[in-house]
């Protein structure tokens, strides 16, 4: 009776420990849905190649240049040689996500080329044991997230590894032949052989691979740098749900870690969705959580001669049009084989962070517009106390001054530029709410008017008009 005491004595004490550590998805979700704005990092090997294969361009993006130029793994191996970030200042990257109003960091800790960022002891394909810099590159990244109190996250391949034996390829055969005689050959080969290329690939299983390769590299990156924010997959090419439950059983050591939709669908669906390079249109969404991931220019991993990359207007209206749907923005960085990040992302980075230090209240934490989409600009909104503020942020300033928004019924509380704070006048009519805007925009890329009403706002959508 007494060991009995005992035993519920002591787990009492403990359920409470537990039931502390699990939280809702709520409760999970919570910073990540207040973030809205996060930096994505695909940085590897393949930045070596830099888009070039035995002297010509290989077309798509960079970090897939060993799979469309079916290039050998013995030859491919060859460019870790060349891999050496000596330039690497993971603390300027991290200042540098910070300042462009970026809350969280998710960087490629093994892409498809089957490369790993981390001192792994699963297979010497990484950094410590390929290249002349011998060092792990997550390890500073996470020390320097925690110094400047941003998330960190990691992408990780978790099917396709072109590489390391045994790992899935896409199913993609065509060479597209660029300075290889041999592409009809290997075009056969490919189709014959699930995608791979070279028979190296294939020595092993993927079973093999999944326990000798995936379980033990995701256990090293879940346990070895604190805290990890999101586990982000990527391709589950020919994954089963035996191979992902090997890997989602691993979570249990980060009880507060959030996951996408890539790992196995449909029965992982992780907790939030990944539309890439695109944002969705109204009926697409669903009421689930949602992240659109985007490069600046045509290439996730580095590549010397993409030079096709988005305005500050692009980018910011991206932001805010997402942020007015409800998701998220994971805009990409490509490093270069040095450590170093491309001008171009750095003045554009500087570029938003210019607007968002000014106009972030509308973003952060912010919910969907309750208007759906105008012709002018988004709508975000927050609600708090019986009251609902409302973002206007406006693309395209009115010649008239007046700026209407239809169904805005609510009494209105205050109105003014979020820039400067000075007053804009506001008017409720029986067809809605009309603001008397200055004459010119305080930024032409988007002007937030920020408008305090009462209660909660609600709108007829089968009246909304599609802009």
């Amino acid at each position: 009776m007494k060991k009995i005491l005992l035993l519920s004595a002591f787990f009492g004490l403990l359920l409470p420990e537990i039931s502390a550590q699990k939280k809702s998805d709520d409760e999970r979700m919570a910073w990540w849905r207040e973030a809205r704005f996060g930096m994505f990092i695909h940085w590897g090997v393949y930045a070596v190649p830099a888009g070039v294969y035995n002297g010509q361009r290989v077309n798509r993006i960079g970090e897939w240049i060993m799979n469309r130029g079916k290039i050998p793994v013995a030859e491919y191996r060859q460019f870790a040689s060349q891999f050496n970030p000596v330039k690497y200042d993971a603390d300027a990257w991290v200042r540098m996500a910070k300042d462009a109003g970026m809350k969280y960091i998710v960087i490629t800790s093994k892409h498809h080329d089957g490369f790993a960022l981390f001192d792994s002891k699963a297979s010497t394909w990484d950094i410590a044991d390929a290249t002349p810099y011998k060092k792990d590159l997550l390890k500073p990244l996470a020390e320097a997230c925690r110094k400047h109190g941003l998330k960190l996250g990691f992408y990780y391949s978790q099917a396709q590894d072109w590489v390391n034996p045994g790992g899935s390829a896409a199913r993609k055969v065509a060479s597209e032949g660029w300075a290889n005689p041999d592409s009809a050959k290997i075009d056969a080969y490919t189709a014959a052989n699930k995608g791979h290329w070279d028979p190296a690939q294939t020595t092993k299983t993927m079973a093999q691979y999944i326990d000798e390769v995936a379980v033990p590299q995701v256990k090293e990156i879940l346990t070895n740098y604190g805290d990890v924010a999101v586990l982000w997959w990527d391709t589950p090419t020919d994954m089963t749900d035996e191979f992902a439950e090997k890997l989602n059983a691993l979570l249990k050591s980060q009880p507060n870690i959030i996951t996408n939709d890539r790992l196995k669908r449909p029965n992982y669906p992780g907790d939030f969705k990944t539309p890439e390079q695109r944002i969705p249109n109204l009926s697409e969404l669903d009421g689930k959580d949602w992240e659109t991931c985007m490069t600046m220019n045509e290439t996730w991993g580095y590549k010397s001669w993409a030079h096709n990359w988005k305005s500050k207007e692009t980018l910011v209206r991206n932001l805010v049009d997402i942020a007015s749907k409800g998701g998220n923005f994971l805009l990409n960085v490509g490093p270069k084989a040095d450590g170093t990040i491309p001008q171009e992302s750095i003045d554009l980075l500087k570029q938003m962070g210019d607007w968002m230090k000014v106009n972030g209240e509308a973003i952060y934490d912010s919910k969907a517009s309750p208007f759906g989409l105008f012709s002018w600009g988004r709508c975000t909104k927050k609600e708090s106390n019986g009251k609902t503020t409302l973002y206007f942020s406006v693309f395209e300033w009115p010649k008239d001054g007046k700026l209407t928004i239809p169904q805005l019924k609510n009494e209105i509380v205050s109105s003014k530029l979020l820039a400067n704070g000075k007053s804009v006048k506001a008017a409720v009519t029986k067809d809605g709410a009309v603001l008397n805007l200055p004459a010119q925009a305080i930024d032409p890329v988007a002007t937030v008017i920020k408008v305090e009403v009462k209660g909660n706002v609600q709108v007829d959508m089968a009246k909304v008009k599609a802009p």
